[in-house]
């Protein structure tokens, strides 16, 4: 049953491809286009034009005004007195501490290095001569194969 179905799949979907390429190629709607062509094109009445209608004109009401609101005194903030600022007390000068040398290092002996021992030398490799490039040989395309007209 999974092969039928598996085989009626694979055939069907190349014949939806075909169909809808049938249904978008380009003589399908240059036919819809000339059967629109034929027919006459209804005319549509035209409605005769109406006079608009006068609105009579509302008489103008003035703009009310906001009442006017006393005007109070502004409040006054109490001055508050400065304080002045505690002087901060003198701290006492301390006493100079005394300068202390500092210790020197002891000179130490140098150390020599040690030299690394020599590589021997290698033989020197026989020196090979460069390849050649090989050449390919071109072939020719005959214009018309043989046994064709």
């Amino acid at each position: 049953m999974a092969l039928n179905k598996s085989l009626s799949v694979s055939l069907l979907s190349p014949l939806l491809i075909i169909c809808f390429i049938a249904l978008l190629s380009d003589p399908v709607s240059v036919g819809a286009r000339r059967l629109l062509e034929e027919f006459p094109k209804p005319e549509i009445p035209k409605f005769p034009e109406l006079p608009k209608p006068v609105l009579p004109k509302l008489p103008e009401f003035p703009k009310p005004e906001l009442p006017k609101l006393p005007e109070f005194p502004k409040p006054e903030l109490p001055k508050i007195p400065q304080i002045q600022k505690p002087e901060l007390p003198k701290m006492p000068e301390l006493p100079k501490l005394p300068e202390i040398q500092k210790p020197e290092m002891p000179n130490m002996s140098e150390i020599p290095k040690p030299e690394l021992p020599k590589m021997p030398e290698l033989p020197k490799l026989p020196e090979f001569p460069k390849p050649e490039e090989v050449k390919v040989p071109t072939f020719t395309m005959p214009k018309t194969l043989p046994g064709t007209p």
